[in-house]
């Protein structure tokens, strides 16, 4: 069960009882808070016997001390308070939200003597232990005991001690859309295949409404009109009928090219006709991360009331094998007009996106798109899970995105395009077909989607092994990790709002 923060700041606290939580400095002699925590001076001595000091994330736990109004004390190591990131605060949050146990309030001492944290340092620390409560057990029929001690339905009222209250508060706004925006992301994941097809996906993209978001759902008519025969061709073999959602952030200036986000949405993935082994299958529920991450995305957007105008758009499928599917060797047609030899129904998600990334062009000019898919496992083999791939056809923005997960370390690594390549993905029968093969996977993918953007700034995020089942870590324990909706808003608020 996921437990629930209510997170407020103030300049100071009064203890009574409770969880006291401190952060030490590995130079310092005593957090802050300790003469308000533990007048009895008990953690200098608990420190002495543990040997403890204050490495980054160690922690020091001290039950009961006898004189202290608190019931528990928390020492969290922070290794040199100076050195610390936007991102090691997320951490020190989520180490500190892992921490709060069999208790209703919570107080957090953020300032250690002679270093204040600063606004934004406190705001991330919260936006942490948001991210850090979360998991996924809707379907438990059976709750673990100490989640429901823990919480229930009852939120854990935390206050965060910090001399920059007043400043943590105003900023903590946009934690808290943040936070949200990766949870949506991460339900979308994380949720059954029976349950999630296109049309419930695309009634969630519809309640993004309430926040201000204007939402269109294409159905498969309307895409039939269009001439997206390259998505629906994935469709064709799946009894659930494709949608296709678009969703406008008009948070600018009339006048200004909105920015495009472009998610593949494949609700589950058997692979088609080209069917996938059986083992890990049940993991192709997460094969709509993308569209997951830009939903996610325009949440965040609009909670925070973002200065700029933008549009999302997800294709949402569902591959699978029946007598209606598409086979290899089919030839289907593109929006674009661009003919397309199926090689491998398996190589499904480039078809999906070819189509949404042209409707996306065509209709609304952007300023530049980005589309984020669960695409290869060639990029997970290239690079593991702890970078997605990064393809671009524009120097600027690859290196505004590659910025942005250095700031979020939501870290991308940029790989290669080029002309050679698409030898690889040339036809005999039609303009193209839709896999090279082994050889450069991720690549000759990238290839293939670089033909649906013209000239337009575009850039390719291949998430497939940091979307689901990535290393778990501080902020995030669950396996559908929301990857791409922090990244995202961070390029969005440092490059375009006005």
């Amino acid at each position: 069960m996921s437990v629930k923060f209510e997170i407020s700041f103030a300049k100071s606290a009064r203890l009574n009882g409770g969880l006291a939580i401190l952060l030490k400095d590995i130079d310092a002699e005593l957090p802050s808070g300790a003469a308000t925590a533990d007048p009895a001076n008990i953690f200098a001595k608990a420190a002495r016997v543990a040997r403890y000091q204050g490495k980054g994330l160690n922690s020091l736990d001290i039950v009961a001390p006898e004189g202290s109004p608190a019931d528990r004390i928390v020492v969290i190591g922070t290794g040199k308070y100076q050195e610390l990131s936007s991102h090691d605060w997320l951490k020190l949050g989520g180490s500190a939200a892992a921490r709060v146990k069999n208790v209703d309030k919570v107080a957090i001492f953020l300032d250690v003597p002679g270093v204040e944290a600063g606004g934004k340092a406190a705001a991330d620390f919260a936006l942490g232990m948001l991210m850090r409560a979360y998991s996924f057990d809707t379907y438990k029929t059976k709750k673990n005991d100490d989640d429901d001690k823990v919480n229930g339905q009852k939120p854990v009222k935390v206050t965060i001690v910090t001399e920059t209250a007043s400043a943590a508060k105003k900023l903590f706004a946009d934690s808290e859309a943040i936070a949200a925006g990766v949870n949506i992301a991460r339900d979308l994941v994380n949720e059954p295949p029976n349950v999630l097809g296109p049309v419930e996906f695309a009634a969630k993209a519809k309640e993004l409404e309430k926040l201000g978001v204007e939402v269109e759902i294409l159905t498969e008519r309307e895409m039939r009109r269009l001439g997206m025969g390259a998505l629906l061709g994935v469709a064709q073999g799946s009894v659930r009928p494709p949608r296709l959602a678009v969703m406008q952030w008009k948070g600018g200036k009339s006048k200004d090219k909105p920015i495009a986000f472009v998610g593949k949405g494949v609700v589950f993935d058997s692979g088609g006709i080209s069917i996938k082994p059986g083992a890990g299958m049940e993991d192709m529920k997460g094969d709509m991360g993308g569209a997951a991450a830009v939903t996610g995305l325009m949440h965040v957007l609009a909670a925070r009331s973002a200065k700029v105008n933008v549009v999302g758009v997800i294709g949402l499928v569902e591959n699978m094998p029946d007598g209606n599917a598409q086979r290899p060797g089919d030839i289907v047609t593109s929006m674009s007009g661009q003919t397309i030899e199926i090689i491998n129904t398996d190589a499904e998600g480039r078809l999906v996106l070819g189509d949404a990334l042209w409707y996306t062009n065509d209709r609304f000019k952007p300023q530049f798109m980005i589309n984020l898919a669960t695409l290869t496992g060639a990029i997970v083999v290239a690079l593991g899970n702890l970078y997605a791939g990064l393809f671009s056809n524009d120097d600027n923005l690859a290196n505004q995105l590659l910025s942005a997960g250095l700031s979020t370390n939501e870290r991308l690594w940029r790989m290669p395009l080029g002309k050679d390549y698409d030898k690889l993905i040339d036809s005999k029968f039609a303009d193209m077909k839709n896999t090279g093969g082994r050889s450069a996977g991720s690549v000759t993918a990238a290839q293939f989607l670089k033909r649906f953007v013209q000239e337009t700034p575009w850039a390719h995020l291949d998430i497939a092994a940091t979307a689901m089942g990535s290393t778990m870590d501080e902020i995030n324990q669950s396996w559908g990790s929301g990857f791409g909706v922090r990244l995202l808003d961070e390029l969005v608020r440092a490059n375009y709002e006005q």
